[in-house]
């Protein structure tokens, strides 16, 4: 599954996948899987991209506003992101970026993140 969905995101970022096309192979679950809790293992090289069926969350361990830290839970990420609302499922594009020297808190849509200083690890969600 892993390499496809690197695949589909070296199309997808360089234009050769149309929405629409791209939005097909995603619904019809031949690119995206069920995203795990965060992105711990998943975060080591900055610009990869996956696809994932998130199921919004109001809960849980959420560090930073609009850039994530590794460990932050997505299914909280999209609902602060304003992406989900809670147990909507949608599929979404994380994408792993270079981390800020801070990861400032919010509430957004119900969802209270935490200030956190430097982490590692960083991602990003954004709609499809």
């Amino acid at each position: 599954m892993k390499v496809v969905q690197e695949l589909v995101a070296y199309f997808d970022q360089r234009g050769k996948l149309s929405r629409r096309q791209l939005r097909k192979l995603l619904e019809q679950n031949w690119v995206a899987s069920d995203a795990p809790a965060n992105m711990h293992g998943l975060c080591e090289s900055v610009g990869a991209t996956y696809y994932f069926r998130v199921t919004g969350v109001t809960e849980g361990q959420l560090w930073g506003t609009d850039i994530y830290s590794g460990d932050s839970i997505i299914g909280a990420a999209a609902v602060h992101a304003g992406l989900l609302k809670a147990g909507e499922t949608k599929v979404l594009r994380v994408t792993v970026v270079t981390a800020p020297e801070s990861f400032p808190a919010t509430t957004r849509n119900g969802v209270t993140s935490t200030e956190y200083g430097k982490y590692q690890y960083a991602w990003t969600l954004s709609a499809i």
